[in-house]
């Protein structure tokens, strides 16, 4: 017990370190399955997926990939009923990290088949994928 008492500050820093190591894997679980640019080109090929970019539209003007809708994330759940039912829908933005909390929201609306883009926007680019301004 006294161990305890007299190390609780590292105590504390251990657990604290620890649930932060473990957030990601938290979110990564309520966005919902993640695909890399590969997958999503398979994803948009194979299947007709819309494209969701969360950005804002002043980002989105700079450069999204083609055929995508600009929805931002302030405006997803009043404006998620303007996605068609019928498909799935790939989301991205410019790292990953808004499109796994807008893949999210759209679970929690009901969508099934929301995937996020890992790497957003950067990962895109860097895969030498076409972007259109």
């Amino acid at each position: 017990m006294q161990f305890i008492v007299e190390n609780i500050v590292l105590i504390a820093i251990a657990l604290v370190s620890g649930a932060m190591l473990l957030w990601p894997l938290v979110m990564r679980g309520s966005a919902g399955p993640t695909v890399d640019t590969l997958g999503a080109t398979r994803l948009i090929n194979d299947t007709g997926a819309v494209i969701v970019d969360v950005r804002p539209a002043a980002e989105f003007a700079a450069g999204h990939l083609p055929n995508a809708r600009n929805i931002p994330l302030s405006d997803l759940e009043k404006r998620a009923g303007e996605l068609p039912a019928n498909k799935p829908v790939l989301v991205c933005c410019a790292s990953g990290v808004s499109s796994g909390k807008a893949s999210a929201l759209l679970r929690r609306n009901g969508r099934e088949e929301v995937f996020n883009l890992a790497g957003g926007l950067q990962a895109w680019r860097q895969a030498g994928l076409p972007v259109v301004k």
